[in-house]
């Protein structure tokens, strides 16, 4: 997801989002863990997505 893109979400899309994320990651693990994933920088764009998610929800809750 592109900065752009995650300013427009509403606070309750960001939470869904880094929900939906964290399970994605989960399962990113236990594919490289067996030899099965098929595009391990999948892990770390994933990772960096969640925290841009984190970020903007931070700035979201203080104003």
């Amino acid at each position: 997801m592109k900065k752009q893109e995650i300013k427009k979400l509403s606070k309750d899309e960001v939470i869904k989002n880094i929900d939906k994320l964290k399970k994605d990651l989960f399962n990113f693990r236990f594919q490289k863990m067996n030899s099965q994933i098929t595009n391990p920088a999948k892990i770390r764009e994933t990772r960096k997505t969640i925290a841009r998610l984190k970020t903007i929800l931070k700035g979201k809750s203080n104003a």
